[in-house]
């Protein structure tokens, strides 16, 4: 049954399907908007309690999507001595980065190089650093938090596939965090640099930053893009939000941090816990 679903993966019109989806979700229509976040709520058991606002008070489904949570449901740890989840979700994988390589799934992995656009410079940053992919499931809460304190340095966004993100895809498609359409940010702070980078999925209609809104995809070049003043961040600080769920894969250089000894694959993560040890 995988490897149906993996092949349909490469037959179907990935950015089209992706596309019509976006429109659905941006769909002002009370028609639409209301069935589609009625049905969702129900099908995947979200916790409204936790929401900010009650599941009426959405303009669009994405805006019930990208929902904020109300104030002290995700308390955070102390930033001076722990590293924090940047999102709600389930760790796929975490580790060290070794010959510039990131383990996607056993047999399967990819390079920094790759996933951050191909530049090898910041890549050599990362070499036997650490490394966490966390992913976000559709009930999880959809916005990305930063994992310690930095300056916005760099962004790059780089083209790509839109294959889903799940169990399955990470043990069946190659390189898939890195062939996945995606904005890979670094910053700069007392842990040295680290990046977050934000992957596309399937059906995701888009990613956001709190800088720059939604990112427009560029054809099928990696671009940059100029970094505005002033971008500095606090541990727990919102930096974007996807519009449908997918991946944060996180990259720290070495010598800085240590994950937690209990943090494994399928450890289930929540917005501002503790994740990793400042060294």
């Amino acid at each position: 049954m995988s490897k149906l679903f993996i092949r349909a993966q490469h037959l179907v019109p990935q950015h089209a399907l992706s596309k019509l989806a976006g429109r659905f979700a941006d769909s002002r229509n009370p028609l639409v908007r209301d069935t589609l976040i009625r049905r969702f709520a129900a099908a995947y058991d979200v916790d409204m309690a936790e929401a900010e606002r009650p599941l009426v008070a959405y303009e669009t489904f994405n805006d019930f999507f990208t929902r904020a949570l109300r104030p002290g449901a995700r308390p955070l740890v102390d930033a001076q001595r722990f590293v924090l989840s940047p999102a709600d979700g389930a760790v796929s994988q975490i580790g060290p980065i070794a010959g510039g390589r990131i383990v996607q799934a056993k047999a399967r992995d990819y390079t920094v190089a790759e996933l951050l656009g191909g530049d090898t410079e910041d890549a050599s940053r990362f070499e036997g650093g650490r490394f966490a992919t966390i992913y976000l499931s559709p009930k999880d809460y959809h916005r990305v938090h930063m994992p310690a304190a930095g300056t916005l340095k760099r962004t790059v966004y780089v083209p790509g596939d839109l294959f889903s993100v799940n169990g399955v895809t990470a043990e069946g498609v190659d390189r898939l965090f890195a062939r996945n359409e995606r904005l890979a940010c670094r910053f700069e702070g007392d842990l040295g640099s680290f990046a977050s980078v934000m992957v596309g999925a399937m059906i995701v209609a888009g990613i956001a930053t709190v800088w720059g809104g939604r990112v427009q995809p560029h054809g099928r070049e990696v671009v940059g893009a100029e970094i505005p003043e002033g971008r500095d961040f606090a541990a727990g600080d919102e930096m974007g939000r996807f519009y449908l769920g997918s991946t944060v894969v996180l990259l720290f250089e070495p010598g800085r941090i240590e994950w937690l000894d209990d943090l494994g694959p399928g450890s289930t993560v929540r917005m501002g816990q503790a994740i990793g040890m400042r060294l």
